[in-house]
C-alpha cells in the first residue's frame, strides 16, 4: 500500500526513537522533526485511524505490524542510501539530506538492485 511520505516520515522517526530511546510519545516526535505539537498530534491521529500506530493510556506510541513494516522498509533505505552516498564521496549532510527523499520515491525494483550492487561491490567496513 502507498502511503503519503509525510506518513512515512512520522512512521520511520517512531522507529528511531523507540530504538534510541526504547519508547516514544508525540513529544519526542515532534522534537526528532523539529515540528510543531499540534501537527505531530494531528498526524499521530491520522496514522492511528489508517491503523500504523497506537496510543496507549500513557501516551506512549507503538507501531502496529503494518506501521514497523512500512517504518523498517523506509529507514533500510535511508541507511542504506545515506551509506552508499557517502562511499561514493557525497557529503554526509548531502547524502543524509538525499537519502532521505530518494527512499519515498525509489521503487522496491530499483533499491533491490542497487541493494545487491552494493552487497556484491562494496567491501565491508572495517
Amino acid at each position: 500500500m502507498k502511503i503519503q511520505e509525510s506518513a512515512e516520515n512520522y512512521l520511520e522517526a517512531i522507529l528511531m526513537i523507540q530504538q534510541q530511546k526504547g519508547s516514544c510519545r508525540s513529544i519526542d516526535v515532534a522534537q526528532f522533526l523539529s515540528f510543531s505539537k499540534p501537527s505531530v498530534s494531528r498526524a499521530m491521529s491520522l496514522l492511528r485511524e489508517n491503523g500504523y500506530v497506537i496510543m496507549d493510556d500513557n501516551g506512549l506510541l507503538s507501531l502496529t505490524a503494518s506501521g514497523r513494516e512500512i517504518a523498517e522498509r523506509i529507514l533500510e533505505r535511508h541507511e542504506l542510501l545515506t551509506e552508499w552516498l557517502t562511499r561514493l564521496g557525497v557529503a554526509p549532510e548531502t547524502a543524509q539530506a538525499d537519502a532521505c527523499r530518494i527512499e519515498h520515491v525509489i521503487s522496491v525494483e530499483t533499491f533491490d538492485h542497487i541493494k545487491a550492487h552494493i552487497a556484491r561491490y562494496t567491501p565491508p567496513k572495517a
